[in-house]
């Protein structure tokens, strides 16, 4: 499923995010959540909350009703040059 997702990741997700500098990184799946960390221009941004929930999480689910929850485990707070708009 990880593949599958990564798949999903590259052709859907990756090119918005890195518009504006961004990444997400599949970190694991464990009881219908998958565990993401968001990089780069996400990292930080006051967006990211709305890009998770709104964006990816949607399309997530819609493609694996089986993935109850994304979960952003970002550290929000550090990071070189999160993006601010």
């Amino acid at each position: 499923m990880i593949r599958k997702i990564e798949t999903l990741f590259d052709e859907q997700v990756r090119p918005a995010l890195a518009a504006h500098g961004g990444n997400v990184e599949i970190i694991d799946i464990d009881n219908g959540k998958l565990f993401v960390k968001l990089s780069g221009g996400c990292q930080g941004c006051s967006s990211s909350s709305a890009t998770l929930k709104d964006g990816i999480e949607r399309m997530i689910k819609q493609a694996f009703p089986e993935i109850e929850e994304v979960v952003d485990l970002t550290d929000h707070e550090s990071g070189e040059k999160p993006y601010f708009s």
